[in-house]
This record gives structure tokens, C-alpha cells and sequence, in this order.
């Protein structure tokens, strides 16, 4: 059974070269070769991390004459940061309802300690 199409983007994305890879190509297309420059990794390699991402839908390849760009579908991160928003949204509720309550607590009162007036063993010294 396939993974739903949230599930791949963050599984395609969990690998750093592949997060790296992304960033690098929200800049510009790049071909496979240029891709793998700054990597100590074989083209090949480099090959497999963008099929991970093809196949999330996180890229996808053309061609131009000889060269065959890899191009960034940016849209598929749409997908992430709607998810991500929604729990940003909901924590900020959260914090916004606790600020509420400390604000409604007076300022003047002083936590509680237990007060160190017993021995271990429970009675008064």
C-alpha cells in the first residue's frame, strides 16, 4: 500500500541531502551533474536521492536539448506547511489561553514550598 502523499514528502525530506538538495534548487534548476558537486557521492547516488523526491513530488525532470534540468515543484511543499500551520495555529491558541491566565493572577502571591520543619522520619524536630 503507498504511502499518502504527506507521508512521502516528509519521508523524502527526512535524509539531509536531499533537504540540501531541495534548498539548492528553490534557488535555480540544476542538472544531476551540478547536483552532485558539492557531494562526496557518485552521480549515481545522487540519481537515487532524486528519485526519492520524484517520487514524493518534490521534483521533476525535463529536457532541454542535451541538458535535463531538475526543476523544484514548490506547490508539493504547500501540502507540508498547510499541515504544520494548522498545529502552529492550535499551540498558538494554547499559549494565548495560558497567557490569559497568568495575566488574571495577582501579582503579589508567592509560590508555596513545603517547609523543612520535619525530620525524615515525619515528626516535627
Amino acid at each position: 500500500m503507498a504511502a499518502d502523499p504527506l507521508s512521502r514528502v516528509f519521508a523524502a525530506l527526512a535524509d539531509p541531502t536531499r533537504r540540501d538538495m531541495v534548498a539548492r534548487l528553490a534557488g535555480a534548476d540544476a542538472t544531476v551533474g551540478e547536483l552532485a558537486e558539492p557531494y562526496d557521492v557518485s552521480v549515481q547516488a545522487v540519481s537515487k536521492h532524486l528519485r526519492v523526491l520524484e517520487d514524493a513530488g518534490l521534483v521533476s525532470r525535463s529536457r532541454d536539448a542535451q541538458r535535463r534540468p531538475v526543476h523544484l515543484e514548490a506547490e508539493v511543499l504547500d501540502l507540508m506547511t498547510t499541515w504544520i500551520e494548522r498545529y502552529r495555529r492550535q499551540a498558538e491558541e494554547r499559549y494565548r489561553r495560558l497567557d490569559d491566565v497568568l495575566a488574571s493572577m495577582p501579582d503579589d502571591v508567592s509560590p508555596t514550598h513545603p517547609t523543612d520543619d520535619t525530620t525524615p522520619g515525619g515528626n516535627p524536630s
